[in-house]
Order: C-alpha cells, then sequence, then structure tokens
C-alpha cells in the first residue's frame, strides 16, 4: 500500500488529474498475487490472504500446479487460477519443460485438489492456446476441465510479447477467431459454453452458466 501511494504521489500536482480517481488508487480493493514465480512458494502467504481480507480486500491466486502440497493447505483466497499450457503429458514435457520429473503428475493433482475448493473460493483455469503446439487434443483439454470442475475456464491466446519471443514465433500468436473456435470445441466435450469474450484480447470465457446480471458475493 506504501508502494501504491509513492507510485501515485506525483498525480496530485497535476491539475488535469482526475481527483476523485487518484484517490481511489490510492486505497487498492484487489490484489493479483501471480506473475513471477509461483506465488506458492511464498511461505507467508496464507498470512498475506489472511490479512487482505480483513482489509475487506480480493486476492486473486495464480499457480501453475506445481505445488499441490501447498495448494492443499493454502488459505482461499477470492479466486483462484491455476494455469495449463497443455492437454496431455506429452506435450505438457515438450512445453513446460518443468524441473519436476513428476510434473504431469503434480498438475493433475492440482486439478483435483482444485475441485474441492469451490465451495470456498471462485475457482479458474486459464488455458494458453499456442497455435502449431497445443491447439489440439480437446478432448485431453476437456478431461482436465472434468478433473477440476472449475466456476470458470479462461481461454486465452499466446501472444508473442516479451522473452516468450526468443522461443517462439508470431506465427504461434492465434487469432481471436481461432481461439473462440477451439474454446467452443472443448466446452462441448464438459458441458461448458461461452459466457464472455474480448476479442482485442483474444480471450474467451467459459463457464457451465452464464453469470451476466447476477451478482457474485465472494
Amino acid at each position: 500500500l506504501k508502494g501504491q501511494k509513492k507510485q501515485l504521489s506525483g498525480f496530485g500536482g497535476y491539475e488535469n488529474a482526475d481527483k476523485k480517481k487518484l484517490k481511489e488508487a490510492k486505497e487498492p480493493m484487489h490484489f493479483a498475487i501471480s506473475l513471477t514465480g509461483d506465488a506458492l512458494i511464498y511461505p507467508k502467504l496464507n498470512e498475506l490472504i489472511k490479512i487482505l481480507h480483513k482489509k475487506v480486500k480480493t486476492t486473486f491466486i495464480v499457480t501453475n500446479g506445481m505445488l499441490p502440497d501447498k495448494l492443499r493447505i493454502l488459505t482461499p483466497p477470492t479466486q483462484l487460477y491455476i494455469s495449463v499450457d497443455a492437454p496431455n503429458k506429452e506435450l505438457f514435457k515438450k512445453i513446460d519443460r518443468s524441473l519436476f520429473k513428476d510434473g504431469w503428475e503434480r498438475l493433475l493433482e492440482s486439478l483435483k485438489i482444485l475441485k474441492t475448493m469451490k465451495k470456498d473460493t471462485r475457482t479458474a483455469l486459464r488455458f494458453t492456446l499456442i497455435k502449431n503446439m497445443n491447439m489440439t487434443d480437446e478432448e485431453g483439454w476437456a478431461k482436465n476441465i472434468k478433473l477440476s470442475e472449475p466456476l470458470f475456464v479462461e481461454v486465452k491466446a499466446y501472444m508473442f510479447v516479451g522473452s516468450s519471443r526468443q522461443r517462439l514465433q508470431i506465427e504461434n500468436m492465434p487469432r481471436h477467431p481461432e481461439v473462440k473456435e477451439f474454446a467452443e470445441k472443448i466446452g462441448k466435450l464438459c458441458g461448458y459454453k461461452i459466457i464472455d469474450e474480448k476479442e482485442n484480447s483474444r480471450v474467451v470465457l467459459l463457464a457451465k452458466e452464464d453469470f451476466e446480471g447476477r451478482i457474485m458475493k465472494f
């Protein structure tokens, strides 16, 4: 919170700054705990989640599913994501190149644990589609959904940005219609449907029911 306020300090002297938005920005309400490394490695993660919830903040945890033992004892966040990059063991080894020899088995165990957590938190799977690499085996993707029964499945395109450009090509970035078509195929195999999409982000959202117009309390 102190870091957030320090980053915004210069806007206070800018006459065109929206004072209302500036005030709101100094008191962030949503905390996405993800990106560099796996959040579950952080030894004080449960303590952090409890503190934020006590302050009436929302927490979003993203993990790649390699630490099922940590996931099993995780204090339920507001929303829990598991990132999945492959529909089967063969492609998992090729794409993820996990440091764990039993990486695929760890992922499957985490998906099973996710299913048990859906009463306490919003659960989600995040599928990153890489053209000419993992846009295959729709039944495998659907099997991962059936195993974890998440509330949401986010199906998004790989984006040719950052250090990934050293490993992949721009041709590996699927267009939105391709993402949508593939997501529809997966959904039909496991009883999920598209409830939302964002074309310029090349992402679609799958769920068993449409939550539009409903207030979800967590």
